[in-house]
């Protein structure tokens, strides 16, 4: 018996879990030869960021070749691999390729910028790839246990990277406010898996709804004891993947955790890490949608992720109004769209459990294509934003917005490039973020045909959009109005950063200006949307 399990496991694994496992494995390959490099001190004769660049371009490589094999089976295959613990989708493939590429596009800008040195290269990238492919294991979880392991191996690293500049006191600081909110976080989510996976005597998340079922016997309502566990185990593992989101109230490591780290850690966080948590967090949901005892219960929870939604909008805009320093600005800013992004969760949740689910599939898919498209237009305006940050801290050792008054007299195509993203993040059209709130919205306004609450979900989006606005244009006013201070120095602009912020900027334009790219891509993100539904039949 245990021969052919053991002779099973290989098999499968052979077959299915290597290739499934192949961008992972690369990335893992490479921390190890970045790691060997610098104990034989070979990183003075190739750079380490090279190793790293041909490392995530491999797994960049092996991932679009996986994506093309999903897509030749017609978007109709959806597997678990590595004894359940994963889960093999269109859905998975469209994370490791939306991570490698903001991984390549984070290498290049610490090359530009210059943090780190030499010295500190090999261990700043082996975390950097570490937290990459925790985060892609979060997209990829088809288990509870892989669902704390991938949090907690995307946390760790981002522990130390936000830490990593040495002798400052305030990303030590920063460094250790992360570290207790993040422990203690682990420890409640921690907590809840074990409620959860007690009561349902499973951790395979494809069939807690089906297990809540038949715990509940028909009645899944909070008076019977078993499913107010589960209920409340869900909480609780909702408590962890708040912190990676930084949703009201789990918020508060965020905003000195990005003004403490570099420009450069900063903007990787507010962009990865809130993908694979969103990865994480649909994968969940579905996981407990799709049963008609609990449709009640779900719809509810989607409502309330709805208000947690609104809360962590309007708290995130309204905080970043007194904001001065650019990073903790954009850090309150991340809040907010980390909200925006939430209304399409919930709108999921409430048309996935309602009486007309069966003849909502599009709409159902829609809302969560509508995310991913988000998060694709966000990686890029997001990660421009925090490069003129960074290229500008290096020539005026400052990063308040006083540094970035009069710019556009020294360095046009910085506050171009700042301008676009900026317009971007507000939801401006014709820009690429105009189109990713529009398809939000339009999920949510599908809900609000199932819920009324919903509708107050819209009218909060739409209004904070408006708020937005305000302390946003604080910063165009000053790079693109205001003298040039005389005490400030100069930021000349060498060619390749200029090149590099120029590539970001017209990625936000085109996924707005172009019909082709923006229908392409909303497209391959509600393919991934409905593959991701294929565990309940959706």
């Amino acid at each position: 018996m245990f021969s052919e399990l053991l002779t099973t496991l290989i098999n499968n694994t052979l077959s299915k879990g290597l290739w499934n496992f192949s961008a992972e494995l690369c990335l893992s390959g490479t921390i190890v030869v970045m790691l060997l490099m610098r104990l034989l001190s070979a990183d003075r004769l190739l750079p380490t960021f090279i190793v790293g660049l041909i490392g995530a371009a491999a797994a960049g490589g092996c991932s679009f070749a996986q994506f093309a094999d999903l897509i030749a089976a017609n978007d109709t295959v959806s597997y678990s691999f590595f004894g359940g613990m994963l889960r093999q989708d269109l859905f998975s493939v469209f994370f490791r390729i939306f991570l490698t590429l903001f991984l390549i596009l984070t290498i290049a800008l610490t090359v530009l910028t210059g943090i780190p040195d030499n010295e500190d290269a090999p261990d700043f990238y082996s975390l950097l790839f570490g937290a990459t492919i925790g985060m892609m294991l979060m997209a990829s979880a088809n288990n509870l246990l892989m669902l704390f392991l991938g949090v907690e191996m995307a946390s760790v690293p981002s522990y130390v990277m936000v830490g990593f500049l040495k002798g400052r006191k305030a990303s030590s600081e920063a460094s250790l406010k992360y570290v207790v909110y993040g422990a203690g976080a682990a420890g409640v989510m921690l907590y809840g898996i074990s409620l959860v996976a007690g009561v349902l005597g499973t951790g395979d998340m494809a069939a807690l709804a089906e297990q809540l079922r038949v715990v509940a016997h028909g009645t899944a309502g909070l008076d019977n004891p078993e499913v107010l566990t589960v209920a409340l185990g869900v909480m609780l593992v909702m408590v962890g993947l708040a912190f990676k989101l930084s949703l009201v109230p789990f918020h508060f490591w965020c905003p000195d955790a990005f003004e403490g780290a570099s420009a450069e850690v900063a903007g990787f966080l507010s962009v990865a890490s809130k993908a694979g948590a969103f990865g994480l967090l649909v994968r969940f949901c579905v996981g407990l949608s799709g049963v008609p005892e609990t449709a009640d219960l779900m719809t509810a929870f989607g409502v309330g992720l709805g208000v947690i939604a609104i809360v962590t909008t309007t708290y995130g805009n309204l905080a970043a109004y007194t904001q001065k320093n650019l990073k903790r600005l954009l850090a309150y800013s991340t809040i907010a769209h980390a909200g925006y992004m939430l209304m399409a969760v919930a709108a999921m949740l409430v048309m996935l459990n309602s009486d007309q689910a069966a003849g909502l599939g599009k709409a159902i898919n829609y809302s969560i294509g509508g995310l991913l498209y988000y998060l694709a237009v966000y990686m890029f305006m997001n990660l421009g934003a925090f490069a003129v940050i960074a290229l500008v801290r290096n020539y005026t050792f400052n990063e308040d917005i006083d540094s970035f008054k009069g710019l556009i007299s020294q360095s046009p195509a910085l506050c171009i490039t700042m301008l676009v993203c900026i317009f971007s993040l507000i939801g401006i059209p014709p820009f690429g973020g105009f189109f990713a709130k529009l398809m939000i919205f339009a999920s949510v306004y599908q809900a609000a045909q199932i819920h009324w609450a919903m509708y107050v979900v819209l009218a909060a989006g739409a209004i904070n959009t408006i708020f937005s606005l305000f302390y946003y244009v604080r910063i165009l006013k000053a790079m693109f109005l205001e003298e040039r201070p005389a005490d400030v120095k100069p930021v000349p602009l060498p060619a390749m950063e200029g090149y590099y912020v120029v590539v970001l900027a017209v990625m936000v334009a085109l996924l707005g200006f172009l019909p082709q790219l923006v229908n392409g891509l909303s497209s391959i993100a509600n393919e991934a949307g409905h593959a991701v539904l294929l565990v309940i039949g959706g």
